[in-house]
């Protein structure tokens, strides 16, 4: 079965729901580090110490709650959120390894495995932007 998916410009820049500050960086943090918890015991796996492994779910989870683009390339996609870049897992080990975790290669959002696997976070990500905003309201 082939799946046909819409042509959706990843990198393109988005409206936000909520002005990104840093007070709203601070609680948008703690409340994906819960839901990146709940992902790690629905897998049976242990507590996560960080967000080592979320960049896909935490750059849709961003992008949803404060606008902006997904930038990133093969290892690591975070935010330009407001002229600034944003990065949800900055202090995550993985992020910590990498030699150059904030290139930004745009044609990386056109790999049709990557598109894929996006469109699969947003089915958990849209649920945790509207529950965020819904709290924060």
């Amino acid at each position: 079965m082939t799946t046909s998916l819409s042509p959706v410009d990843w990198t393109a820049p988005r409206p936000g729901q909520l002005p990104y500050t840093y007070a709203n960086f601070a609680h948008a943090k703690r409340f994906f580090f819960g839901k990146w918890c709940e992902v790690a015991s629905d897998r049976h796996l242990a507590r996560p110490l960080d967000l080592s492994g979320a960049c896909k779910y935490s750059s849709l989870f961003m992008q949803g709650v404060f606008g902006g683009e997904l930038r990133g390339h093969y290892e690591h996609q975070y935010n330009f959120i407001d002229g600034r870049l944003v990065d949800l897992s900055h202090d995550a080990a993985d992020v910590g390894r990498m030699r150059h975790p904030y290139l930004h290669e745009p044609e990386y959002f056109a790999v049709p495995e990557l598109r894929a696997a996006l469109q699969l976070c947003l089915l958990r990500t849209d649920v945790w932007v509207a529950e965020f905003v819904q709290r924060a309201g």
